[in-house]
C-alpha cells in the first residue's frame, strides 16, 4: 500500500483535509435549495463509502510496504472491526446533528462551534492515547482555538432573530455534534496499527480501517437518519419516498460529491497520522472550521444582516484559529 512517511508531505495532506472538511457542506447548501438535508445525507453516506473503496483498491492495494487491502481485512481481529464500525457510527450521529445545525443556523455558526469543540476534545483524547509532539505547544494551540469558538458564539448572538426558537436549536445541535465528533477519530485509531510499514497482527492499516468506518456510517444511517426524517428538528416529517420521487441525477450527484470530498479529507488525514501523530493530524484537519466559516461569511453572506462591530469579532475569530493551527503544525518540531 502507499504510505506517507515524510512530515512535510503529511502536513500538506492535513491541509487538504482542512479544505475538504471545511468545503463539503457547500454541496449541502446547494442541494438544500431543492430538497431536505435528510435526503441529501443518504447520497452523502454513499459518497463516503465509494471513495474509501476506490482508495482501498488502488492506493491501499499497490506498493511494497505494509499489507494490501484484502490481506489486511482477512487477518483483522473482531475488535478491530468493532472499533472501526463504532467510529463510523459515532461520527454519523455527530455529523447528522451537524448537518441539521447547518440547515438551521448556517455554516458560519455550526462549523466554528461544532467542529471547534470536536477539535479540542479530539486533540486531547488522541494525545492521551498516542502522545507525540510538544504537549505545551499543542494545548496552547487548542486553547487559542477555544477562544476562537467563544468569539464566534458572541458574533452569532449579534445576529438579528425572530421569536422562533429554531436558531437557538441550531446552536445547541452544534454543541452536541461537536462533543460527539470529538471521540469518533479515537475509535478509528484504536482499530489501527500505528506502524504502517510493519503493522501489528490483527489490526487494520489505514485503508481497511477507512472502509469499515464508512460501512458503519452507512449502516447507522438506517437508524439515525430515518429517526430524523420521521422526527425532524424543525419542519414537517420527510417521507422516504421523496428520495426517489423528488430527487434527480443532479441532486444525487451533489450528495455523492459531498461525501466523496469529505472522504478524501478523512483518508488523507488517517494516512498522514502515521508521520505526524493522531492528535496533530486530527487537530490540523479540524482547521476546517476556519475554512467553513470563510465560506459562510464571505460566500453565503450569513452575517450580512449583523450589526456594526460584528466583523471585528469575526476577524478576531480567524486570527485565533490561524495562530492555534500554526502552533499545532510546529508542535512536533519544537
Amino acid at each position: 500500500m502507499v504510505i506517507v512517511q515524510n512530515y512535510a508531505l503529511a502536513i500538506i495532506m492535513c491541509f487538504v483535509t482542512m479544505l475538504c472538511w471545511g468545503s463539503w457542506a457547500n454541496t449541502q447548501k446547494l442541494a438544500s435549495k431543492e430538497w431536505k438535508f435528510q435526503l441529501f445525507y443518504w447520497d452523502y453516506s454513499i459518497g463516503v463509502l465509494l471513495l474509501t473503496l476506490i482508495f482501498a483498491f488502488t492506493l491501499g492495494s499497490f506498493g511494497g510496504a505494509g499489507r494490501s487491502f484484502i490481506a489486511d481485512l482477512s487477518q483483522a481481529k473482531a475488535s478491530a472491526f468493532g472499533s472501526a464500525l463504532l467510529g463510523g457510527i459515532v461520527f454519523n450521529l455527530a455529523n447528522i446533528l451537524l448537518v441539521a445545525a447547518i440547515d438551521i443556523a448556517g455554516m458560519a455558526v455550526a462549523f466554528p462551534v461544532g467542529i471547534g469543540l470536536a477539535l479540542v476534545i479530539g486533540v486531547i483524547t488522541n494525545y492521551i492515547k498516542n502522545p507525540s509532539g510538544n504537549p505545551f505547544v499543542i494545548f496552547i494551540g487548542v486553547a487559542l482555538v477555544t477562544v476562537a469558538i467563544i468569539i464566534d458564539a458572541f458574533a452569532y448572538k449579534k445576529l438579528p432573530t425572530d421569536e422562533d426558537k429554531s436558531v437557538k436549536k441550531g446552536l445547541i445541535l452544534s454543541i452536541i455534534a461537536g462533543v460527539a465528533m470529538g471521540f469518533f477519530y479515537r475509535f478509528v485509531q484504536d482499530s489501527m496499527s500505528m506502524d504502517f510499514v510493519n503493522p501489528e497482527e490483527g489490526m487494520f492499516t489505514p485503508y481497511s480501517a477507512l472502509v469499515i468506518f464508512s460501512v458503519g456510517l452507512l449502516l447507522s444511517n438506517f437508524v439515525f437518519n430515518i429517526i430524523v426524517m420521521k422526527k425532524p428538528f424543525v419542519g414537517e416529517p420527510v417521507p422516504f419516498k421523496d428520495y426517489f420521487t423528488k430527487g434527480n441525477t443532479r441532486l444525487h450527484m451533489i450528495g455523492i460529491l459531498g461525501g466523496a470530498i469529505w472522504s478524501i479529507g478523512m483518508s488523507f488525514n488517517i494516512i498522514a497520522s502515521g508521520a505526524t501523530s493522531p492528535a496533530i493530524s486530527y487537530g490540523l484537519g479540524q482547521g476546517a472550521t476556519m475554512v467553513a466559516a470563510f465560506w459562510g461569511v464571505f460566500i453565503w453572506k450569513e452575517f450580512k444582516d449583523a450589526p456594526k462591530g460584528t466583523n471585528k469579532l469575526l476577524n478576531l475569530m480567524f486570527l485565533f484559529f490561524v495562530i492555534g493551527l500554526a502552533l499545532l503544525i510546529i508542535a512536533k518540531l519544537v
